[in-house]
């Protein structure tokens, strides 16, 4: 039989108070995400506001202004001693968006650079982009036509996707019309040669062979220099006609068999197709570029690297004057609210600080360990793992885990994610270790040193790989090179 009894236990637990967890929730924020936390609080808490100070006095909270009764007790925990406890937390990344077939025609080229060298120096003004609608309507406008087949081309026009193709059947756009209009295919399809006339070159197509095919009867792609020769704007056609799949897959023996030439009028008219456009329309459906502000700044003093707070990635906040001598003034009970606040404004001036503190005690931790690469590059980076830094510091692995996701350095090299400092290590054969990324910088600079009729295959990679001392094998330099989004060797291959 059960008796109810009263027991008294002693145990300790492990209480995240209000300030430490919004301690550890600026420290796994991104400089965009606290730039957007601090926004919503300013407009909450008229404590706290922002000041036109250094950033490095800013930061600090002004006990003058204040006032010494209502600050923090002695017994409230430090965020620096409790924000490492907590477990790690991940993210994801986004997958790399869907490509066409024959993408990879392209995906080797430079990118395009035009003569602006009387371009001015001094910065420009963005001037507003017509979108391709707006373009193709412009040109419509001045079309001599009826109409009818006006109002059919607008039609099409609008059914055009971003890239400029006509993914929608003739068939299926005479069946969304009235049945009045007596519309016929012969309408549409010169309503359809009417848009394909227009610019840019290769606008209209249903395909990537028609787009090809278009701008190879453009009259500026004519006059090229490849094009000049007959042969060679013939060869080309009749690869964009029909052959276009064997060119992307770099064929070139069967090509040859099929088109009846030979390999320099093949590499000429290869060279004249990867001069055009396979996406005639994205030139007006390009978004502007997201721009990454680095949260520290590496500069090299001597012989040593040293890191710094970036000044523009940092608030710069501070107590409301007015409001702090109100309530040192007057502390009835009507302003409870109000001194609430204040504390809350207290803390967040005081995380803020010891979130920049604690990537910059990592970042130069990492900058330390890492010297080789900013004195010779991605080949001389060293195997690191999220425990040495923490051993180091004295944090928790979470912590750092946390600092390094979605912080970012700047360096000789450009500006770099601090996850991109880890990497796991590969063994030599003299018994030390070669960093991951280390590895990857090699197989780059290999590939990009290779024969382009004879390019390396993984296996050859990770044979010369284990000539230089890293014994790799071949599914890890398959990884790399995907990684790397360098094509296999088959896609690297030329005539």
């Amino acid at each position: 039989m059960l008796k109810a009894s009263l027991q008294l236990r002693t145990a300790q637990h492990l209480t995240l108070t209000p300030q430490l967890q919004q301690a550890i929730r600026l420290l796994q924020l991104s400089t965009l995400e606290l730039e957007q936390e601090i926004e919503q609080v300013l407009r909450d808490n008229p404590l706290l506001e922002r000041e036109d100070e250094p950033a490095q006095v800013s930061l600090h909270a002004d006990n003058d202004m204040a006032g010494g009764s209502d600050a923090p007790s002695q017994d409230a925990p430090e965020p620096a001693q409790e924000v490492d406890m907590e477990r790690d937390s991940t993210t994801g990344g986004e997958d790399a968006p869907p490509m066409r077939e024959t993408d990879s025609l392209w995906n080797d080229l430079p990118a395009s650079r035009g003569d602006d060298d009387d371009e001015p120096s001094g910065p420009q003004i963005a001037a507003s982009t017509a979108t391709l609608r707006e373009h193709l309507l412009e040109q419509l406008s001045v079309t001599l036509g009826s109409a009818r087949d006006k109002a059919l081309a607008q039609l099409l026009i609008d059914a055009l996707d971003d890239n400029g193709y006509l993914s929608v059947p003739l068939e299926e756009v005479a069946e969304m019309l009235p049945a009045e209009l007596e519309v016929d295919q012969d309408e549409l399809r010169t309503a359809l040669a009417l848009v394909q006339s227009f610019d840019p070159p290769g606008v209209g197509a249903r395909d990537t062979a028609e787009c090809i095919g278009l701008q190879l009867r453009h009259p500026d792609v004519t006059r090229l220099p490849e094009a000049r020769d007959p042969s060679v704007l013939s060869c080309a056609r009749a690869i964009a006609r029909s052959h276009l799949p064997l060119l992307a897959a770099r064929d070139y023996a069967k090509l040859r068999r099929s088109l009846k030439c030979d390999d320099d009028t093949l590499r000429a008219a290869q060279s004249l197709i990867r001069r055009l456009t396979p996406r005639p329309g994205s030139q007006f459906s390009a978004t502007a570029a997201d721009y990454v502000v680095p949260d520290v700044v590496v500069r090299k003093l001597g012989k040593q690297w040293v890191v710094h707070l970036n000044s523009e990635a940092m608030p710069r906040l501070r107590i409301n004057h007015l409001y702090a001598q109100l309530l040192k003034s007057d502390r009835s009970c009507a302003h409870a609210g109000m001194s609430a606040q204040l504390q809350e404004a207290r803390w967040l001036i005081r995380n803020v600080r010891q979130r920049f503190d604690t990537i910059l005690r990592v970042s130069q931790a990492i900058v330390d360990r890492q010297h080789g690469f900013f004195d010779h590059g991605e080949v001389a980076m060293r195997p690191l793992v999220l425990r040495e830094i923490a051993d180091t510091l004295g944090l928790h692995e979470s912590t750092i885990s946390r600092v390094t996701t979605q912080k970012y350095m700047l360096t000789p090299f450009g500006t770099i994610e601090l996850k991109h400092f880890f990497g796991s290590h590969v063994a030599t054969e003299t018994g030390g270790a070669a960093s991951s990324t280390a590895i990857r910088a090699l197989i780059k600079q290999l590939v990009s040193a290779e024969d382009p009729t004879q390019p390396l295959s993984d296996s050859q990679l990770a044979q010369t790989l284990g000539e230089q001392g890293i014994v790799v094998a071949r599914r890890t330099v398959a990884k790399y090179r995907e990684a790397l989004q360098i094509p296999p060797v088959s896609l690297r291959k030329s005539i």
